[in-house]
């Protein structure tokens, strides 16, 4: 009954849409054309204002109540110098706001208006009155802080700077702060996406999206010569988003200022005065203007229109949603086209930086790339290492080398971490990497973009995409002064962009795309077909995001050559001895006196290709060895085990531990480490303990890769089932061959694999990245 009620109301504008979706589009590229060809684009003159005084403008609108309520701890606020005044900009209200302000508080310049201009003109006219460079902009229901101002006006350190946003707090403590001035930004599915972050770490001004309208600093010569909040927007809502968009735009600068506090009711006057549905249809209807007004890029533009007439289809069908337009948005907007076409030719006449540039620089990392002075050559880096998995304790051969990874360069560098766990249990055990790190943030495992049907974002990739991520990687780029940026993963690789002087690094711990084809031989048909569409989104998705990097870090030379057959121009950049190490003294080294015809198997079962191998060698190696050896036992250590009774036991000879805190027992004590994977790409950290300890090792080429080649002869390697066994009785029956093979997999690792090495290399790497990107004299 509710579809078929909208179904029914919305009739008519359904019939319309289609001519909305097309003259709107038409008209807006017609004046697209007709500016390229007759307007030109104002060069801004920038200068820095004089804040040794503010102006307060108050715009009123049957505020008296709430005039009388907080005007005067303002009053009190701005008293130390004289120069500052208050202005209250009345809106033609009818609760004797305006003789009521002009007796009470004499001190106030009252400039009452015979009708009510909105919010935006009576903003304007405020901003035209005033008498000071800065003019602070508060709603009537806003209450400040006594020490709320010079904050403000400390923000404004250069003449980029256009405005500086308070600290924002409701009067009810327990209520959720939606509301807190530190906004940020970004495009989506066509429409401008914006919210409010509650952070209490960001303790100094930082880049937001726009200053809040009600609660904000603003340089009035700037404000002016943008033309003020627009008419089009009228009554009320995303003026002030609106001025900070044309402002980053003019490449000008917006910050929040978490030592200016204010408190707000929120929506003291409209919540009053306008039914919830009509102020629902306004920011519809604006959120559309403010895209045909400010999104010039051909192709966002296009998206915009498209997207919104598909929403608002949506919204009848499935009812309203602010995710997306509606049809009487869309209408009302049309309705206004002649005034937005017109604030679309003003906007891109003063537009000197492009949408996506825009989008960037209101972002603490990108902000910090384009106007922060940044060192090429620091006494000491300072460092930000992400990783998508727990680094403590290291549950898999990632984890091992981004743990022993993080202690090195802890050494070396001040090192700042951003990790993501399961569960808050996880935590405490990084308490251990306290000694080599500056900070250390966690979140909690993220519920990531929602499954799309037909996506072209490979789902390792979009499991972990999530706002809060990428907002914790700009604060902590931007709080800690970073220089360089090391992720660990493809699936984070999301996270980079175009910055010019930060320096990015990429770790492949293994080339997604190639694991994907491996393991498709193993998969049942119709996983298969699954499978191999997630190859093809990943080889799309990777091929694109590795030339976003500085340098990228593989594990091994063949991977970056297999790379390298995809990507050509990306091998110059490409590093691949900077990361797949240990720390080799931490293994004591024991070739000898180890328990006979013990088989040794390691491995976190999270992960597919040692479910694979696992299952592989139980059913084709491990008969052909008892055959020949009885006696022989396999020892699997892995946390997520497969349940024991899903696997066969070989009266006793499979013993299933699960996690093992220690390690460094089994591989003291076993005879031969067994490595048998079939799928996945890059180094096996299990390979290289083994090398370390002095357990030798039989392993697949696939297992072997980066370590086998090149006349090695560190592991013996073997790829059938029997030569697999036949590899390891050998070292049962020859235990002087498997020492020597012992030997020499320890010497290679003490040369090329150790941590510490590697580590002072990849410190080096990050100096010379930061050189390179370094901007030179004229």
């Amino acid at each position: 009954m509710a579809l078929l009620a909208r179904l029914l109301r919305n009739f008519p504008l359904l019939v319309l849409s289609p001519f909305i979706w097309t003259l709107s589009a038409l008209l807006i590229t017609l004046s697209d054309i007709a500016f390229r060809l007759f307007g030109r684009t104002r060069p801004p003159s920038d200068s820095m204002p004089d804040t040794s005084a503010a102006s307060v403008v108050i715009p009123n609108w049957n505020g008296r109540d709430l005039l009388e309520k907080y005007l005067p701890p303002l009053i009190d606020g701005m008293s130390g110098n004289p120069r500052n005044e208050i202005i209250v900009v009345d809106n033609g209200s009818t609760d004797g706001s305006a003789d009521f302000v002009r007796t009470t508080f004499p001190s106030v310049r009252l400039i009452a208006l015979p009708e009510n201009l909105g919010f935006g003109g009576g903003s304007n006219r405020g901003f035209e009155e005033a008498a000071n460079d800065i003019v602070v902009l508060l709603n009537s229901d806003m209450r400040v802080d006594r020490n709320f101002l010079h904050p403000l006006l400390d923000a404004f350190t250069d003449e980029k700077v256009f405005a500086v946003s308070s600290q924002i707090f409701f009067s009810d403590p327990a209520r959720k702060r939606e509301e807190t001035g530190l906004t940020q930004a970004w495009w989506s599915a066509g429409f401008l996406r914006v919210r409010h972050v509650e952070d209490d770490q960001v303790n100094e001004p930082f880049p937001c999206f726009y200053p809040g309208g009600g609660s904000s600093a603003i340089d009035r010569r700037k404000f002016l010569s943008l033309g003020g909040f627009d008419h089009l927007l009228r009554p009320f809502y995303l003026e002030d988003t609106d001025i900070g968009y044309m402002a980053w735009k003019r490449g000008w600068k917006v910050y929040y200022q978490p030592a200016s506090k204010v408190w707000h009711e929120h929506r003291g006057t409209i919540g009053k005065k306008f039914s919830q549905s009509y102020i629902d249809g306004v920011l519809y209807k604006n959120l559309i203007l403010f895209c045909w007004k400010n999104i010039h890029s051909f192709a966002a533009i296009y998206s915009h229109l498209l997207n919104s007439w598909i929403g608002a289809i949506l919204s009848v069908l499935a009812g309203h949603s602010m995710e997306r337009a509606t049809l009487g948005g869309q209408w009302r907007a049309l309705l206004q086209i002649p005034g937005a076409l017109c604030s679309r030719w003003h906007a891109r006449a003063l537009a000197v930086v492009d949408d996506k540039e825009a989008f960037r620089r209101s972002l603490a990392g990108y902000h910090r790339d384009r106007f922060h002075p940044i060192e090429s050559n620091p006494d000491r880096l300072n460092v930000l290492f992400i990783s998508p998995y727990p680094i403590s304790p290291p549950l898999h051969g990632g984890g091992v080398f981004m743990n022993q990874t993080v202690r090195q360069l802890g050494r070396l560098t001040n090192l700042h971490l951003v990790v993501l766990v399961d569960s808050p249990n996880e935590i405490p055990a990084h308490d251990e990497l306290e000694p080599f790190t500056k900070t250390q943030e966690f979140l909690v495992r993220l519920e990531g973009l929602p499954a799309q049907l037909g996506s072209i974002q490979p789902f390792a990739v979009r499991e972990f995409a999530n706002k809060d991520l990428e907002w914790l990687i700009h604060r902590q780029i931007y709080l800690h002064r970073i220089h360089a940026v090391q992720v660990e993963y493809t699936n984070m690789g999301q996270y980079a962009g175009p910055y010019r002087r930060l320096a990015w690094f990429l770790f492949e711990h293994d080339i997604y795309f190639q694991s994907i084809s491996r393991g498709l031989a193993s998969m049942k048909p119709l996983a298969r077909i699954k499978g191999s569409f997630e190859y093809l989104r990943a080889l799309r998705y990777e091929l694109n995001l590795l030339p976003a990097f500085d340098r990228v870090q593989t594990c091994t030379q063949e991977n970056k050559d297999y790379l390298a057959s995809f990507l050509p121009a990306l091998a110059p950049l490409i590093d691949p001895h900077l990361r797949a190490g240990i720390d080799v003294s931490g293994y004591d080294f024991a070739p000898e006196g180890r328990t006979p015809r013990t088989m040794l198997f390691l491995g976190s079962f999270r992960h597919e290709p040692n479910r694979v191998a696992l299952n592989w060698f139980l059913k084709q190696v491990m008969p052909r060895i008892l055959a020949s050896a009885p006696d022989a036992r396999l020892i699997v250590i892995g946390s997520d085990p497969p349940p024991a009774h899903t696997l066969p036991d070989f009266g006793g000879a499979l013993e299933m531990q699960g996690f093992v805190a220690d390690i460094m027992t089994p591989l003291r004590e076993c005879a031969v480490f067994v490595c048998p994977i079939l799928a996945g790409s890059g180094i096996r950290v299990k390979l290289l303990e083994a090398f370390a300890t002095g357990i030798p090792a039989v392993s697949t080429s696939v297992g072997a890769e980066g370590l086998a080649g090149n006349g090695l002869h560190i592991c013996t390697v073997a790829d059938s089932p029997q030569a697999f066994a036949d590899g390891i009785l050998r070292l049962f029956d020859h235990p002087d061959e498997a020492t020597a093979l012992a030997r020499r997999a320890r010497a290679y690792v003490e040369q090329h694999r150790d941590m510490a090495r590697i580590t002072a290399s990849l410190e080096l790497s990050y100096r010379a990245t930061l050189s390179a990107k370094a901007p030179r004299p004229s």
